[in-house]
Parts: structure tokens; sequence; C-alpha cells
């Protein structure tokens, strides 16, 4: 399984640098006011998808952060009666006591 998949990251690689290779030419892009950027084909395509990320990161930050404050408020209020409850659900890591963390203690987390 691991030769195939370096053999994969092998064959993605080959076929990108084999578009880099196939679009040397150059490209003009034209922004507002007359202004423009030339630069080869491969650097725009690759600027438009870097861009493209870093846009798309940047909208889900807020979410991010909500879903954060969210699940930390959620394990601040449901506190050891939630956890006994539900004792499948991962206990906080106060409320476990020191002999349960050991690495000798069958219930290490592993």
């Amino acid at each position: 399984m691991k030769y195939f998949l370096w053999l994969l990251k092998a064959a993605i690689f080959f076929t990108l640098f084999a578009f880099a290779l196939n679009n040397q030419q150059d490209a003009t892009v034209h922004f507002f006011f007359g202004t423009q950027w030339r630069a080869p084909m491969v650097l725009v395509v690759l600027t438009a998808f870097a861009s493209g990320l870093v846009v798309g990161v940047l909208g889900m930050v807020p979410r991010w952060w909500k879903h954060r404050s969210a699940a930390r408020k959620a394990g601040v209020v449901a506190g050891p009666a939630a956890h006994a409850a539900n004792p499948h659900a991962p206990a906080p890591a106060a409320l476990v006591p020191a002999e349960l963390t050991t690495p000798h203690s069958p219930f290490h987390g592993i």
C-alpha cells in the first residue's frame, strides 16, 4: 500500500510537471485602470489556484471560530453530569483520575 501511494504521488507530480512544461507561453492578465500582468501561463494558473485557496480558508475562519467557541462552551457547561449520562464520551482531562492516566492502565486512551 505504501508503494502504491508513492506511485500515485509520483504520477500526480509528473502530470503537473508536464502541464507546467506545456504551458510556458506568456499570458496577460488585465486588471483595472489599464494595469496588466504578463507571466507564464502556469504561474497565472498557480496564482489563481492559491488565491482561491486563501479566499476559501478566510471565508471559513468565522465558522471555525464559532464552532470552536461552541465546543468550548459545551465542554464547560457539560461537566461531570454529561459524562455520567454517556460513559463512552471522552471525559475532560480534569475529571479523569490520575490512576487512569498512567501508561500501565488499560484506560490510557489507546
